[in-house]
């Protein structure tokens, strides 16, 4: 992996799930349009999978926040503490 990778890489690991999803669609419709060059398609293919790869772990996040969701004693929601045990990695 080149030095330039690494820092898009990391990029689109904080990047947040909004813009991700923006620029994975982006690339989506430069790909469908079909008038990328061979390479470039090759690096947007890459990129979009990265992309999508980011946008599913953060939906996979919010999935286990909203599933840990419960009331409180007060009728408040809360997030109850995960268990280890069931904790996903």
């Amino acid at each position: 992996m080149s030095k330039a990778a690494k820092p898009a890489a990391n990029a689109a690991e904080e990047m947040p799930f909004e813009e991700a999803m923006k620029k994975l669609e982006t690339i989506v419709e430069a790909m469908e349009a079909g008038d990328l060059p061979l390479e470039t398609m090759l690096a947007r293919y890459e990129e979009g999978v990265k992309l999508a790869r980011h946008c599913q772990a953060r939906l996979e996040e919010a999935e286990v926040k909203i599933q840990q969701l419960e009331r409180n004693a007060a009728g408040e929601l809360a997030l109850k503490p995960l268990d280890p045990a069931g904790a996903v990695e």
